[in-house]
């Protein structure tokens, strides 16, 4: 797997993905002028992730690049094909472009209390579950709040893992 800069003929893919029922009950959906301003903006990178099948495997926006505490924050990512073993290898590539690219010195991202396959990834790629927020977050397919859980990686934490 690989990155690359999203450009606006890959707000589409964006935009379906995140539609996809696999995950709209985790992810927002945000029109065009969102996207673009995640894609141009210097403290943000919108990114495509391919492989060897295709040339839009997935997407990951990364926010907060610049902050003076070194946090980065991993604000939405999503494979076209989920289940399939894919996450492990998509959260690392992630991870070092985040880490490794990005300099950052922390990465953290949030996750709904109902999405258990994204908690089981980010417990195996070394995350720590930092905590949780009380039905934080307005969740329109099912009408209701969702507690919101917060997990984070130190630079630290991710070199000992690649050693």
């Amino acid at each position: 797997m690989k990155l690359r800069a999203a450009t606006p003929t890959d707000f589409g893919f964006i935009r379906a993905l995140v539609q996809h029922p696999a995950y709209a009950l985790y992810l927002t959906d945000e029109d065009e002028a969102a996207l673009d301003a995640y894609a141009t903006g210097a403290d943000s990178r919108l990114l495509i992730v391919q492989n060897a099948q295709t040339p839009q495997a997935g997407f990951a926006l990364f926010c907060g690049i610049g902050d003076l505490s070194g946090t980065v924050e991993l604000r939405r990512l999503a494979l076209a094909q989920v289940g399939q073993g894919q996450g492990a290898a998509f959260l690392q590539v992630l991870l070092d472009f985040g880490f490794g690219d990005l300099g950052a010195q922390r990465i953290w991202l949030d996750t709904s209390e109902n999405n258990l396959r994204a908690q089981s990834v980010y417990a195996k790629a070394g995350f720590t579950f930092e905590g949780r927020l009380r039905l934080h977050d307005y969740c329109p397919p099912l009408g209701h709040n969702v507690d919101t859980f917060l997990y984070g990686m130190l630079r630290d934490e991710w070199q000992a893992r690649r050693a």
